[in-house]
């Protein structure tokens, strides 16, 4: 990944993973910490960086040989260390962040996520079983800091890459968005309901990319029979997103793109009770909201500025992806972005 913001010049080949990156990371920085970065802040390109560089290597091969045989492959050198190591440095880039939130915090205005846990922690310091608490508060940040970059990122440069391999499907969606929008206003989310076609390209972009296979972490809090087997309390459960998204009962040929399938027969979208790109049950996805606000925004934003081609025929271009493990990498790839 590039450590700076690349000089560019207008219709040249570009490799967008910084890019998305960036613009989706500092949604979030505003969120939690109240603020935006500059794309040549070096604290914010370390921690961008450091961010890709684990979420492909949580997604390794060697990552999920590691999960298998953790209590014995810990004693030894490989992807975990350097996994752990790298959290390790954001972590204490977050730790002191809340100190300075700390620090300068006016309990009358609450400038961001952190402050307002602040004072959360504030209100219930007298309560021994509180989960408000510093450790808490850090892993929170964490957790919202990483997936609300790489997940949202890494959907983009998927998303595009599908654009050049398919490009009768980016012609389709800015001939809506030049129906719907024009070229003299951006785009809003008031559109959205308006725009059948480019929804369901976002939908199955998502489906398509499966950026998660294995959803997050569930734990049975109680003794539990499910088809005949005994889960005992406090089992770790993971769906398996997957499999859902790629069910041939829900999706017809579900190894092909088509953005067709998310239509009915009057070109509206319909709902697929299979599509749970953001998980299920009470631990779906907190950013889910913002994740869809921001997918349709970027992507009808830089199609209705731009068209897309890359020096490769759509025919040679590979969708396999780079990593797929705990997540589905896309491979790495040029695409220029030509004013339209």
């Amino acid at each position: 990944m590039p450590a700076v913001l690349p000089s560019h010049s207008p219709g040249a080949p570009l490799d967008t993973t910084f890019l998305f990156q960036c613009i989706t990371a500092n949604i979030i920085c505003s969120i939690v910490f109240g603020e935006r970065f500059d794309y040549k802040d070096r604290q914010f390109l370390r921690l961008l960086e450091l961010f890709y560089c684990t979420f492909s290597l949580i997604s390794s091969f060697s990552s999920q040989v590691f999960e298998l045989f953790s209590g014995f492959l810990k004693y030894f050198p490989g992807t975990h260390r350097q996994i752990s190591k790298n959290l390790q440095e954001i972590l204490e880039y977050i730790g002191h962040n809340v100190e300075k939130h700390r620090a300068t915090l006016d309990p009358s205005a609450p400038r961001d996520f952190i402050d307002t846990y602040l004072l959360r922690m504030e209100k219930e310091k007298s309560n021994q079983h509180t989960e408000f608490h510093h450790q808490n508060l850090v892993i929170s940040v964490l957790s919202l800091f990483f997936a609300g970059t790489e997940t949202s990122s890494t959907t983009l440069r998927y998303g595009f890459l599908l654009m050049l391999k398919f490009p009768h499907v980016a012609e389709k969606v800015q001939k809506e968005i030049d129906q719907v929008i024009g070229s003299h206003r951006p785009p809003t989310l008031d559109d959205r309901i308006k725009m059948p076609y480019t929804e369901a390209v976002i939908h199955e972009i998502q489906r398509f990319a499966d950026l998660v296979p294995i959803g997050g972490p569930h734990k049975v809090i109680k003794d539990t029979e499910f088809r005949g087997y005994l889960l005992p309390k406090n089992t770790e459960v993971y769906p398996i997103l997957s499999s859902a998204l790629h069910d041939p009962l829900f999706f017809e040929q579900p190894d092909t793109f088509n953005p067709d399938r998310f239509l009915d027969a009057n070109g509206a979208l319909k709902k697929n009770e299979a599509f749970l790109p953001f998980s299920i049950g009470k631990r779906i996805c907190l950013g889910e909201g913002i994740a869809r606000n921001e997918l349709f925004l970027f992507f009808t934003t830089i199609l209705q500025n731009f068209s897309v081609s890359s020096a490769m025929a759509p025919k040679d271009i590979d969708l396999t992806p780079k990593e797929c493990g705990i997540g589905r990498i896309p491979p790495t790839y040029q695409i220029c972005f030509l004013a339209r």
